[in-house]
């Protein structure tokens, strides 16, 4: 049996902590050689794995923007000269893992460039045909064209190129674009390919389908959960629903699921606005909510780690003028310093599992522990623009405890009455 049908994820990554990299716009050079540059700064703030949007040479045919689309892919097996060569890209790679950090490649396995290689090389039924036999645009993706998962030849030639990043560029995973588009049999296939060359690769899936999890993928995105803060930081929604999709998980996804718990990714910042605009006042909470949830890994998308409020043009260069710590970094420093060092908030099966603590206010408040072994987190949160008189009993939980945000220690009576500021929340850890 495979690791994945023994439902084992790769050891590093129960406490990981994931960075989405935007190469294009991380740095004023936009280049592998610049961002070997950044990775002893998030080393050091604590990141254990890089995913690269997609690193491939761009399409030229219906190209948006001046740069084109990262996901309009020419060829799976190249370097886009935007970013520099193969040799910057695995130096790159070399000076993520001499760190202790693993690196994830975008793949985007349901379309290619409307000028890729593949189109050129490869028979016509390896795309989608229109009536007049040009190839298929999924969506309104004009940029692109349908490949054809009807012919297992291009199940072969996907898989090809994914091992040629593993066993070439010692590559450690995947995050696969739209996976839901694509037939879970092929992911299916291409997971045990890649395992049986690397047992530890990891897979996340751009989706949340619940078929994901059969033998594919370790981590899917947890985008409901994701648009439920967003709705709850603007008043549309209230804690009731949280409370309850956490339960409703429960019962439709497998306990060794990971989840991908983010306030921002480059689609998100982009498409709908920096993490300040969509959160607004309630940034703060949410964030550390990302740390806490059951069965997640947190994301920090590029910027985020320097609270750097800006939605990123996505065709264009449009780079971080000022990269250097700060109040946020030291924000996402303390959190990530929890959950390396708390079983309790591990990912998947190995973690504990939310238990609520009662509490006089549960349509704004959430209120639990979650703990494992030895290992004891509780938190309270406000997830509301209100001052709370908050009221409830801590009972077996009560007891000395450690701040995680200011490091005071500290005493959880068994019983807790006062009021907690809007967006307010304690973390506690022993």
């Amino acid at each position: 049996m495979t690791k994945q049908n023994n439902n084992i994820h790769a050891e590093w990554s129960y406490s990981a902590v994931l960075y989405e990299m935007n190469v294009r716009q991380l740095t004023a050079e936009g280049t592998f050689q610049a961002a070997e540059g950044k990775l002893e700064f998030l080393h050091n703030l604590g990141i254990d794995a890089i995913w690269l949007m997609p690193p491939y040479p761009i399409g030229e045919e219906g190209r948006k923007g001046e740069l084109g689309s990262y996901y309009s892919i020419r060829d799976y097996k190249a370097i886009n000269p935007e970013f520099g060569t193969m040799e910057d890209f695995d130096s790159f790679v070399a000076k993520a893992h001499s760190l202790g950090m693993k690196v994830l490649l975008d793949w985007v396995a349901n379309h290619t460039a409307r000028d890729a290689k593949w189109l050129k090389s490869k028979p016509a039924d390896w795309y989608e045909r229109e009536a007049d036999g040009t190839a298929k645009v999924p969506w309104d993706w004009t940029d692109t064209a349908k490949l054809n998962y009807a012919n297992h030849d291009v199940w072969r030639g996907q898989i090809e190129a994914m091992r040629f990043w593993v066993e070439k560029h010692n590559i450690d995973g995947f995050r696969c674009d739209m996976a839901m588009l694509v037939p879970i049999e092929f992911w299916q296939e291409a997971a045990k390919v890649l395992h049986a060359i690397k047992p530890d690769v990891f897979m996340l899936a751009e989706a949340e389908e619940l078929n994901l999890f059969d033998r594919a993928f370790d981590m899917g995105y947890a985008w409901e959960i994701h648009h439920m803060m967003c709705d709850i930081a603007k008043g549309e929604r209230r804690v009731w629903d949280l409370r309850n999709t956490l339960y409703a998980d429960r019962t439709k996804y497998p306990a060794s699921a990971m989840r991908m718990m983010f306030t921002s990714n480059h689609d998100e910042n982009s498409w709908s606005g920096s993490e300040f605009t969509r959160f607004g006042a309630s940034l703060e909470v949410m964030t550390a909510l990302t740390f806490l949830w059951e069965a997640a890994m947190p994301l920090i998308y590029t910027g985020q780690e320097v609270g750097y409020d800006h939605s990123f043009k996505f065709f264009d260069k449009d780079h971080i003028p000022h990269y250097e710590a700060n109040a946020h970094t030291e924000l996402y420093r303390k959190l990530i310093n929890l959950k390396h060092s708390q079983k309790a908030l591990q990912a998947g099966e190995q973690g504990g599992r939310i238990i609520e603590i009662e509490n006089n206010a549960k349509d704004c408040l959430m209120t639990f522990v979650r703990e494992k072994d030895d290992s004891r987190v509780v938190a309270i949160l406000n997830l509301s623009p209100y001052t709370i008189h908050a009221n409830f009993n801590n009972g077996i939980y009560a007891g000395n405890y450690t701040n995680a945000i200011t490091g005071e220690e500290v005493l959880l009576p068994v019983h807790l009455e006062y009021d907690i500021e809007p967006w307010g929340y304690t973390i506690l850890y022993k």
